[in-house]
């Protein structure tokens, strides 16, 4: 899954841009404008997106100053509630620097930890490192991150896809994956989007739609992957838009109101280009390298 891949850990620094959350304050918020004025916060991450090759180092900089404003010694005091009453787990390990967090992939379980103050995703390390300071953050929401990372290891993934096997949800991912494959969409006859154009829908993301075949969808065929389908709907052929393309297309000023979702397509935001930008520059840096010997 090309998407899943790119919302994953990796995706919080990769080269170019980097990733910080934390909880919001004011008064944080300002100073962290006034240091990162070309910070642009991203609703899907549920983050502040930082430009720049160094961009992790500055954020760390600044992140270590932001502890020492609020507590001196909140480092001395995470390091005593931790030896007095520890978390013992096998995703948790502890170095002179804070706590480190290794877990199997999960959208659920990276909103959980990005909750945790100053937690922030290390791409050399693999993990998410979190300070001592924010030990009693930490304390407050393991229960929810160790029970999400239990549930995506692979064995318990194997386990609930061997339960799904023959179920009608199994029935239901297939045929979705098919449709997936086949670069259709159903749209309105009467207002088809602009042709050759990058727009965004619910389903697929930002697609652009090349061909409108004028083929009258069968809503018998397709009622369980459309439930909000309508009549009067053709079938549109569609394709994932090149970075150029994306680059060279301009955003929506407005957000999408019901009629446009109601009608399965819109003009993209900003934050929806960005995002899509993101995802394909990474797609097409991968193209782009030579596999390992």
């Amino acid at each position: 899954m090309e998407e899943e891949r790119e919302i994953g850990h990796e995706a919080e620094e990769d080269g170019e841009h980097a990733a910080v959350a934390f909880l919001f304050d004011r008064m944080t918020v300002q100073r962290f404008r006034e240091t990162f004025p070309r910070a642009r916060w991203s609703d899907r991450r549920k983050a502040w997106i930082v430009p720049g090759k160094t961009a992790r180092r500055r954020i760390d900089r600044w992140m270590a100053k932001e502890q020492s404003r609020l507590d001196p010694y909140a480092e001395a005091k995470g390091r005593d509630a931790y030896a007095f009453e520890p978390i013992l787990s096998p995703y948790l390990s502890v170095d002179r620097d804070g706590f480190r967090v290794r877990t199997p992939y999960s959208r659920k379980l990276v909103e959980e930890i990005r909750q945790v103050r100053f937690a922030r995703w290390d791409g050399a390390e693999k993990a998410w490192r979190v300070p001592f300071s924010s030990y009693d953050d930490l304390v407050h929401h393991w229960q929810v991150i160790e029970a999400e990372a239990q549930r995506c290891e692979p064995e318990e993934r194997r386990k609930r896809a061997e339960a799904r096997k023959g179920s009608d949800e199994e029935k239901i991912a297939r045929r979705r994956a098919a449709e997936r494959k086949r670069r259709r969409i159903p749209l309105p006859a009467e207002d088809p989007p602009p042709l050759g154009r990058p727009v965004a829908t619910a389903r697929y993301g930002l697609i652009v739609v090349d061909d409108v075949t004028g083929e009258l969808v069968d809503p018998g065929e397709i009622s369980d992957l459309y439930p909000d389908f309508h009549d009067d709907h053709v079938w549109a052929a569609w394709r994932v838009p090149s970075l150029e393309e994306l680059v060279h297309t301009w955003p929506s000023r407005v957000e999408p109101g019901e009629y446009e979702r109601q009608r399965g397509w819109w003009l993209p935001s900003l934050e929806e280009m960005r995002e899509a930008r993101r995802t394909a520059r990474s797609r097409e840096r991968r193209m782009m390298t030579p596999p390992s010997p």
